[in-house]
């Protein structure tokens, strides 16, 4: 075969893969909008993806399971799926396509394949039948923004939350341009890809036909949801002004809300990590939950995993955090030590409360780990660098290979990412959909395996916000059936 024969046949077999794809991304969307089943590519949504995205993801796949994971069998799936009465569900695309690559010849068909894979994902009640949790936002900041952006983005038939208001302590025409204006535009998440549209008059916004009331309120209790069609609401608090329970009792005295869920650490209430102790709440004995800090989500599943697996002895752990609202952006007084010097060119040594907090979610290492933290110059993009003594020897290839199948299997999944570049930077894991990015390259064992020091990456806006919204949706009781 000679060059011009060779380049031909890869630019011919590229073509192809970028047409499977193209196929691929419309099942994605007929099955998400019509049948409300979301596609996955190992925890990665498929939803609204470009074709390079899709067939970079499955590069990914086959680096990470060492299995084929062919861009034509996902879409061949994809499209049987198309044909199949499904449940609302989310399912791993990539997970299928692996197990058709190692146990398809079992099977006289995909078709046949399919059915016995998804048996119990057939025959339940129709998308339509699933009631939507009314969502309100108390507080629109940083993660107010990213909840509203999410919500939005998994709204369609048989949505499971709904977003109905925004609350505000003023609003005004002006007041909800300016709102609008920066949850439309964001300097480090880019540009909301949906149609919004203002009714600045009537104090509401309409996104992608949906609309969305914005609410003045001087104090929880002022208001009356049901006045605006909000009944038996989930109220998710992102202000961080109220962080108690007798506090945030207050948002349960308006008429309408029926839960409260907290988006920092909270007091007197139960703080949770979902995937790690979600399933010990009393969901119709309790009213008041916390999502905890973006920093326990991101080192709450590490810990798990590696305790459960070698035992954690005692241990420090180092947060390199991106600053926050918190910190002044040129040197000013502040109620906390050194917070008040500039945090766009200053590295800032500060406190943290993630060696307690993490112990309210995995009881095992109370009294074992200590926790300092470094407020540094980026917008978003954490580091948690943990140094563990262990109760049994670990080498690194050990500990790599624990992860890894923390990523793929068991009830982890969806919080922990097995990252494997070896360029990676916080930059890079902006926009991750996991609370706890494992830095496989980084991983350092002592010479006796009797110590390790592991990498967490996360982004710690938005990979905290998907942990409140699985948390969110496990409350409400809206929950889809999940392949992975």
């Amino acid at each position: 075969m000679n060059e011009s024969t060779s380049f031909a046949t890869q630019t011919n077999t590229w073509v192809e893969k970028k047409r499977s794809a193209v196929q691929l991304i419309n099942a994605i969307g007929h099955l998400m909008y019509d049948k409300n089943v979301e596609l996955v590519l190992f925890r990665t949504s498929l939803v609204e993806s470009g074709v390079s995205e899709v067939l970079d993801l499955h590069k990914y796949a086959n680096e990470m399971v060492n299995k084929p994971i062919d861009i034509h069998n996902t879409t061949e799936l994809a499209n049987i799926m198309l044909r199949m009465n499904l449940a609302p569900s989310k399912i791993d695309i990539g997970r299928l396509s692996r197990e058709w690559s190692m146990e398809g010849d079992k099977y006289a068909s995909k078709e046949e394949f399919m059915d016995d894979k998804l048996s119990g994902f057939t025959g339940h009640q129709a998308s339509s039948e699933i009631k939507p949790k009314d969502v309100v936002l108390y507080g629109f900041g940083r993660i107010g923004r990213l909840c509203a952006r999410e919500l939005i983005r998994m709204s369609g038939v048989g949505q499971q939350l709904r977003l109905r208001a925004i609350v505000l302590r003023s609003v005004s025409p002006d007041q909800v341009k300016k709102r609008v204006s920066l949850l439309k535009m964001d300097s480090v998440h880019g540009k909301f890809n949906a149609m919004v549209q203002i009714d600045a008059e009537n104090s509401k916004m309409i996104i992608d036909g949906q609309e969305v009331l914005f609410i003045q309120a001087a104090n929880p209790e002022d208001v009356d949801y049901t006045s605006y069609g909000i009944e038996d609401a989930l109220l998710i608090d992102n202000t961080g002004a109220f962080t108690n329970k007798e506090a945030l009792s207050r948002h349960l005295k308006a008429k309408g809300v029926s839960k409260v869920l907290l988006t920092a650490p909270g007091k007197e209430i139960p703080n949770i990590v979902y995937g790690i102790n979600h399933k010990s709440l009393d969901l119709d004995n309790t009213d008041i939950f916390s999502a905890a800090s973006c920093t326990t989500n991101a080192i709450s599943p590490v810990l798990e995993v590696v305790n459960r697996e070698y035992g954690v002895v005692k241990g420090h752990l180092e947060t390199i955090h991106a600053y926050t609202n918190d910190q002044n952006l040129l040197d000013n007084m502040h109620k906390k030590p050194r917070r008040g010097r500039s945090a766009a060119i200053n590295m800032v040594i500060t406190s943290t409360g993630a060696g307690n907090a993490v112990t309210k979610v995995i009881p095992d290492l109370k009294d074992k780990l200590t926790a300092s933290a470094v407020r540094v110059p980026t917008p978003n993009g954490s580091l948690a660098i943990l140094n563990l003594e262990l109760g049994k020897n670990a080498s690194v290839e050990d500990m790599n290979k624990l992860m890894k199948k923390a990523a793929l299997e068991g009830e982890l999944v969806n919080q922990i990412n097995y990252a494997i570049e070896e360029e990676l930077v916080s930059n890079d894991i902006i926009g991750n959909t996991c609370c706890s990015i494992f830095d496989s390259n980084a991983t350092i064992a002592s010479k006796d395996n009797k110590n390790v020091v592991l990498y967490v990456w996360y982004d710690n806006e938005f990979g905290y916000t998907k942990q409140v919204l699985r948390l969110a949706k496990y409350i409400a009781k809206v929950r889809r059936l999940i392949y992975y």
